[in-house]
């Protein structure tokens, strides 16, 4: 009962305060495409970073997620397969199948299992910052990303050799 209460009266808080901007709204959005993650707050920008999402097999699923848990230090049980143990400070769990945001390496390129791995100096700033519940939007996709990474308007392929071919127009 006493949840119910204290519920009603966080939503007749946000009912009076929101409309005046007192309490911000916060949200995340990856974009898989540029491989950055963009923590907004009342629609504007407030810090950016350096991402890097799922590879090819394991692509990072794209939609709308909420912040499910926050773990200072977390450790995984799917990784490395077959009985886990890698470290994933900082995480904010967006699914309960194994997709969150993370402290990681962030080589220039999509590289995870799925997950979204963050640089350290981003991520511990993102983890104090969000809220669990803020809502994190992925959007975007890596084969675009793989195009752009080498110029606007290219085209990124390999020959019959596995050369790289990089058609600029």
């Amino acid at each position: 009962m006493t949840s119910i209460i204290k519920n009603r009266y966080a939503l007749i808080l946000m009912v009076i305060f929101l409309p005046l901007g007192l309490v911000a709204q916060k949200e995340v959005f990856i974009d898989l495409s540029l491989q950055k993650a963009y923590a907004i707050e009342n629609g504007a920008t407030l810090f950016e970073g350096r991402i890097s999402s799922g590879k090819n097999g394991h692509e990072t699923p794209t939609g709308s997620f909420t912040v499910l848990q926050k773990k200072r230090m977390h450790v995984s049980n799917l990784y490395p397969e077959p009985s886990g143990g890698a470290k994933m400070p900082y995480m904010m769990r967006l699914t309960w199948d194994g997709v969150a945001m993370h402290q990681g390496y962030v080589p220039r390129h999509p590289a995870s299992h799925g997950c979204i791995r963050l640089q350290r100096r981003f991520a511990k700033k993102l983890f104090g910052w969000v809220n669990k519940g803020t809502l994190v939007t992925v959007g975007g996709d890596t084969v675009r990303y793989d195009k752009d990474r080498y110029g606007i308007g290219s085209a990124y392929a390999k020959d019959k050799d596995g050369y790289a071919i990089i058609e600029v127009y």
